[in-house]
C-alpha cells in the first residue's frame, strides 16, 4: 500500500516505475560527452543516435583537442550517422571543442563546482545547450537535485495538469516545474529516473500526434487529450 504521505507527481512517478520498470543508469554523464551526444545527430530514433556518438568516440574521439585535429571527412563521416544536414553538426562539434578549450581549458569539471545560475550559463555557451539542457547535465553529473525535462516530458506534464500549455516553451517549462515544486524527492536516483520514465513515455505512448491512450496508465488522471 502506498503512503498517504506521497505527492500527486510522486505517484505518477511510481505508476511509470510500475509500467516500464526501473529505468537503467544514464551511459553519459560527463558534461562534455553529454554536449556531444545532443549534437551528434539530430531527429533521429535513439538507437541512430547512440550509433553516431559511438562512431564519433571511436573514428575521431570525444577530448576538445581530437575534434580539433580530425580531418573534416572525418567529421562528416560521423555527422552523415546522425541524420539531415550533417555540414551543420560537424561545425557544431567543432564549435564545441573549441569553446571547451577556450573558455574551460578543455575541463568542464569547473562549471560543477559554481552556483546553480552560473552553471547553467555557462553550459549554455554551447550549441544546442538550453536551460533544459543545461539542467539534465547538471542532473546527470550529480551536480544539482533539479528536475530536468525534454519536451516529451514537459508534454506529459502539461497533458497531465503540471503546469500549462502556452506558446512560449520557455514559459510552459517554468510552468510545469513550478506545478511539481515541493513534490520532489531530494534524491539524485530518484530524480534521473523520474526524468527518464517522463522522457520514455512522451516518445513511446503519449506522443505528440496519435497518442496511445488506450495503453496509457496515467489515462484516469489525464486531463484532457490532444486534439486529432
Amino acid at each position: 500500500m502506498r503512503s498517504r504521505a506521497e505527492k500527486p507527481f510522486q505517484r505518477v512517478i511510481a505508476q511509470l516505475e510500475a509500467f516500464y520498470g526501473p529505468p537503467a543508469p544514464p551511459a553519459i554523464t560527463d558534461p562534455l560527452q553529454m554536449i556531444l551526444y545532443e549534437n551528434v545527430a539530430y531527429l533521429v530514433k535513439e538507437a541512430q543516435h547512440q550509433t553516431a556518438f559511438a562512431a564519433l568516440g571511436r573514428i575521431v574521439g570525444l577530448r576538445p583537442t581530437d575534434i580539433l585535429s580530425a580531418p573534416a571527412e572525418k567529421l562528416l563521416q560521423v555527422a552523415k550517422l546522425g541524420g539531415m544536414l550533417p555540414e551543420g553538426r560537424v561545425r557544431k562539434l567543432q564549435s564545441i571543442a573549441q569553446i571547451a578549450l577556450q573558455d574551460f581549458a578543455g575541463d568542464l569539471g569547473a562549471i560543477l563546482h559554481e552556483p546553480l545560475p552560473k552553471a547553467k550559463r555557462l553550459l549554455k555557451k554551447f550549441p544546442g545547450i538550453g536551460d533544459p539542457g543545461a539542467e539534465k547535465i547538471l542532473l546527470f553529473s550529480r551536480t544539482f537535485r533539479v528536475l530536468a525535462l525534454d519536451s516529451n516530458a514537459l508534454r506529459v506534464l502539461t497533458r497531465l495538469g503540471f503546469g500549462a500549455e502556452h506558446k512560449s516553451y520557455a514559459a510552459m517549462y517554468r510552468s510545469a516545474q513550478d506545478a511539481v515544486e515541493g513534490q520532489l524527492k531530494e534524491d539524485f536516483s530518484w530524480l534521473i529516473a523520474a526524468h527518464q520514465l517522463l522522457q520514455r513515455h512522451g516518445r513511446e505512448l503519449c506522443r505528440r500526434s496519435a497518442p496511445m491512450c488506450a495503453s496509457c496508465p496515467l489515462a484516469a488522471g489525464c486531463r484532457g487529450r490532444p486534439p486529432r
